[in-house]
């Protein structure tokens, strides 16, 4: 009698069944398909303060740059808001010795962002193939390489980085974390990622009000030629969350 109580049943024996936490059903009367929204028409300045909004940045003691960051951004937002973001962000983190990358609420993102974060952080040449996303629907894979060229100067290969995570590490975020981690290029420390994909569909059952969620897309690493979705990203050093902070910068100073 109860379609919510139908649902978390359903969804339940799915997950036995598969073994993916990721498909899920949902019964939503007032749903309404999302429609991905266009670039805003708004000055860059704007944009730049929604950015800004999502993006916390601070040197802390040591000279060790942290940046708190939710959203990763895609190549559009990018180009468009890219000079602001130089110098709002990057120009005041360049300087420094070492750099922290707070992933712990980074919940959302673009997947054509990934190969921005990671070339900041890898050599301009030789190009390095960082990710293949195969999707279902379209039967395309993309690979991702890093970019030749980049607005302002690269962070390098030499600094030390590191990647905080938590549980709730979800999506994009992880495969930034995945591809760095599996470059050899940053060392992450926190909880191990949600295990998340890179895309979801909700798809309607027949002429009910009952939706499954269903992951469409997935991410094979080229050098591990596994997926970080289902399993997540395991940290090289597990802490609690709310410790991976202290932990990371102790990491650094060692």
């Amino acid at each position: 009698p109860d379609p919510g109580t139908l649902a978390s049943v359903l969804t339940e024996g799915v997950k036995n069944t598969i073994g993916d936490s990721r498909v899920k059903v949902t019964y939503e009367p007032e749903y309404v398909p999302a429609v991905p929204p266009a670039m805003p028409d708004i000055p860059p300045e704007q944009l730049a303060g929604m950015i800004k909004a999502t993006v916390k940045v601070e040197v802390l003691d040591g000279n060790i740059a942290y940046l708190k960051i939710q959203h990763i951004i895609g190549e559009e937002m990018a180009q468009k808001v890219g000079p602001l973001l130089l110098e709002y962000i990057w120009d005041k983190v360049l300087p420094t010795s070492a750099m922290i990358l707070d992933f712990r609420s980074a919940v959302s993102g673009e997947l054509s962002g990934i190969p921005y974060i990671v070339s900041y952080y890898t050599d301009s040449e030789p190009l390095i193939h960082i990710d293949s996303v195969y999707d279902r629907p379209s039967d395309i894979t993309t690979e991702l390489w890093s970019m030749p060229t980049l607005l302002g100067k690269r962070y390098g290969t030499s600094k030390p980085l590191m990647i905080l995570t938590s549980k709730n590490t979800l999506g994009v975020a992880e495969d930034v974390a995945y591809c760095l981690k599996n470059l050899k290029r940053a060392t992450i420390v926190g909880e191990n990622t949600a295990g998340g994909t890179v895309k979801i569909d909700k798809i309607k059952v027949g002429d009910t009000d009952f939706y499954v969620s269903v992951p469409v897309a997935k991410s094979i690493n080229p050098i591990t030629g596994k997926s970080w979705e289902i399993d997540g990203v395991a940290p090289h050093v597990e802490v609690p969350a709310e410790d991976a902070l202290e932990t990371a910068v102790a990491i650094i100073q060692l």
